[in-house]
C-alpha cells in the first residue's frame, strides 16, 4: 500500500490521467449491462444508419443496432482479452527468462535461440497465421498473440536476472545454504519486477490494438457480438456514416493512450534519476 501510496503522489498529470481513463474504463466494462440503454445485439432495420440523436448517442448501424451499447459490451471483449494476453505473457516470459538467465550456459543459449526464432516473424502477421490456423475465435486470438508476445518478457527477464545474481545479498543466500529455487524465486526476481511491470503496463494498450486488428480482420470475434476492433470494420464498407466506426475507434485510442501513460508514469517512477527529478 505505501508503493501505491507514492506513486499516486506523484506530480505526473499524464500519469493520473491514465489512471483516471483506465479507471473509467474498467468501470464501464463491468456495469455495461448496468448502463447500456439497449440490447446490443437487438435489430431493428427500420433504423439502419441513424446518425447520432438523443434516443441513439452514438447512432445506429447497418443492422439498426445501438453503437452506444454495442460501445459499453465492446469494451468488456476488447479489454478483457488485452489483460489476459499481457498476464499469459507476463507469466510465461518471466518464468521462461528467470530459468535461462539463472542457469546460464548451453541451456541459456538453446533458450534464446527458440525466443529469437518467435520474435524473427513480424508480430501481427505471426498472430494472423496462428489465428487463421487456429480458426477464428476470441480464445484462439488471444492464444496466437501470447505466442508471439511472451518472448519479449523473457528476454528483458533473463538480462535483468543475468545483472542481478551476482549482487551480494544472493552471494549471501548462496552461503547460508538456500537452494537454487529459493534464491531464484525469493531473492532475484522480487528485485527484478520493476521493469517487467512497466513493459506490462505499456503492453496492454498494444494488445487491445493488435486484438482489435484480429477482430477488424475477421479472425476474432465473430458476429453479431460487439468488440471494438469488429465495429470498426463494420464502418469501412459504409464510411460515409461515419459514427459506426469513429466511437469504437475512439475507445481504443483512449485505453491505449491511458495505459502507455500509466506506463510512462511507472517507469519514471521507477528509474532512480528521473525520480529524483520527479
Amino acid at each position: 500500500m505505501g508503493f501505491i501510496k507514492r506513486i499516486l503522489k506523484q506530480k505526473n498529470f499524464m500519469f493520473k490521467l491514465g489512471i483516471v481513463i483506465c479507471l473509467f474504463w474498467a468501470v464501464v466494462a463491468i456495469l455495461a449491462p448496468l448502463i447500456a440503454p439497449q440490447d446490443p445485439v437487438a435489430q431493428d432495420l427500420s433504423r439502419r444508419f441513424m446518425p447520432p440523436s438523443g434516443q441513439n448517442w452514438f447512432g445506429t448501424d447497418s443492422l439498426g443496432r445501438d453503437v452506444f451499447s454495442r460501445v459499453l459490451y465492446g469494451s468488456r471483449i476488447s479489454i478483457t482479452a488485452g489483460l489476459i494476453t499481457v498476464a499469459v505473457s507476463f507469466a510465461i516470459g518471466i518464468l521462461y527468462g528467470a530459468v535461462a538467465g539463472y542457469v546460464g550456459g548451453v541451456v541459456d543459449d538453446i533458450m534464446m535461440r527458440i525466443s529469437e526464432m518467435i520474435q524473427a516473424f513480424p508480430p501481427l502477421i505471426l498472430a494472423m497465421v496462428i489465428a487463421a490456423a487456429m480458426g477464428p475465435s476470441i480464445v484462439n486470438s488471444v492464444f496466437a498473440m501470447a505466442i508471439i508476445w511472451w518472448p519479449n518478457y523473457a528476454r528483458l527477464t533473463r538480462s535483468i536476472v543475468i545483472s542481478v545474481k551476482g549482487n551480494d545479498y544472493v552471494t549471501a543466500s548462496k552461503l547460508m545454504g538456500a537452494s537454487r529455487l529459493r534464491i531464484l524465486f525469493k531473492e532475484i526476481l522480487p528485485n527484478s519486477i520493476g521493469p517487467l511491470v512497466v513493459m506490462s503496463t505499456l503492453d496492454l494498450g498494444n494488445a487491445i490494438l493488435m486484438f482489435s486488428g484480429l477482430s477488424f480482420l475477421g479472425l476474432g470475434v465473430q458476429p453479431p457480438t460487439p468488440e471494438w476492433g469488429a465495429m470498426v470494420s463494420d464502418g469501412v464498407s459504409t464510411f460515409q456514416n461515419w459514427w459506426i466506426s469513429t466511437f469504437p475507434g475512439l475507445a481504443i485510442f483512449t485505453v491505449a493512450m491511458g495505459a502507455n501513460f500509466i506506463g510512462d508514469g511507472l517507469r519514471d517512477y521507477l528509474d532512480p534519476k528521473l525520480r529524483n527529478q520527479l
